[in-house]
């Protein structure tokens, strides 16, 4: 009976030794499986970054829970902002790395690597499946080292603050390495918005163009209407093309630069940038805020224009881009394609004849 007894239990606990390791191991699988991600990236509230260059930057959520700043300054640049937010969500560990080259990986991290906080929206009391809420506080729920892409180009070294080994994440699906989209310089982080307003908003519209001053005109509000006036003497004209004009109005609803301009050829700073604006366009709103942006020239190569007879020849130029600084402040380059239908000459509002002008 005794040894009845002592087989039983002796099963029993080996059931139960394997159950318990069945589970254990069922559970380091799933959280392997699922906790690099962020589940719910609209708790995400602020997301820090830095690498060893010494960039860094703090993309902030706005209390509207749309929009984003950066580095509390700056609008930021939503699209980016989606794709980030989106990266964090998708993105799965396929596997920790081999533990005999652990170290070298975490060296290399450590050498090299992009880190990333990530501060959620959490609640001190969160019961119920989430039905109940309360004392809502911000706090610091992940830190990742993101390093290099793997060999095969389709993951990415990263270690989480807290794990042992490093581990290599991945898009499931996407054929690709998500490390370039984590970006310590704040630079591109910025919006690439120039201005967008409704014509409703819109007070007034100046194009100076200092090479041809009686070409220079405005567009300003007057009442629910606009009326048309050549800067040389503040002379108002009629007789201006009101479709033209309207397209004009039109193009600032969603007006945007191509990118920022950070590297400038010293060949362009001492000819381009040493000479007077192409055009000084200047747009206000109904509140009196204003945006300018002065255009310059842009060269193919900009090496070459010292060594060219004639540097104002057709072939030197860029067809395709021109440089701009918004506001005195930031150089940034602007498409010709974009801005064909706004840094026209007032002959342009006024049909090719200047002389069908009608001044009051």
């Amino acid at each position: 009976m005794k040894r009845r007894n002592l087989i039983i239990i002796a099963v029993v606990l080996i059931i139960g030794i394997v159950a318990l390791v069945v589970v254990l191991a069922r559970g380091q699988k799933s959280t392997f499986k699922q906790d690099y991600h962020i589940e719910d990236t609209a708790t995400i509230t602020k997301i820090f970054m830095a690498d060893k260059m010494n960039n860094q930057v703090t993309l902030t959520r706005a209390e509207d829970g749309k929009t984003w700043t950066v580095d509390n300054t700056f609008e930021a640049n939503q699209p980016m902002i989606d794709l980030f937010l989106e990266t964090l969500h998708t993105m799965r560990a396929r596997q920790q790395v081999n533990r005999t080259a652990a170290p070298n990986i975490t060296k290399d991290l450590a050498a090299k690597s992009v880190k990333t906080e990530i501060y959620q929206r959490v609640y001190l009391i969160d019961w119920f499946n989430h039905k109940l809420r309360l004392f809502p506080h911000e706090k610091l729920t992940a830190t990742y080292f993101v390093g290099h892409e793997t060999q095969d180009m389709l993951g990415t070294f990263v270690y989480r603050k807290g794990d042992k080994i490093p581990v290599i994440l991945h898009i499931p699906g996407f054929r690709g390495f998500i490390a370039p989209r984590f970006i310590a310089d704040p630079t591109p982080w910025r919006s690439h918005r120039i201005v967008s307003l409704n014509v409703l908003d819109i007070q007034s519209v100046e194009l100076e163009i200092p090479s041809m001053p009686q070409e220079s005109f405005a567009i300003r509000r007057e009442g629910d209407g606009f009326y048309m006036e050549l800067l040389a003497g503040h002379q108002r004209v009629n007789g201006f093309d009101t479709a033209r004009v309207a397209q004009l109005l039109s193009s600032f609803t969603n007006l945007n630069f191509d990118e920022y301009a950070k590297a400038v050829p010293k060949a362009e700073l001492d000819t381009t940038f040493s000479k007077p604006p192409r055009t000084v366009l200047r747009v206000t709103d109904t509140r009196g805020n204003m945006r300018e942006l002065k255009t310059y020239i842009k060269y193919r190569n900009p090496d070459d224009v010292a060594n060219m007879p004639d540097p104002e020849m057709y072939e030197v130029f860029d067809l395709d881009r021109l440089y701009a600084v918004m506001d005195n402040k930031d150089t940034v380059l602007i498409q010709y394609y974009v801005f064909d239908n706004i840094l026209q000459p007032a002959t342009f509002f006024l049909g090719q004849n200047s002389s069908n002008f009608v001044v009051k």
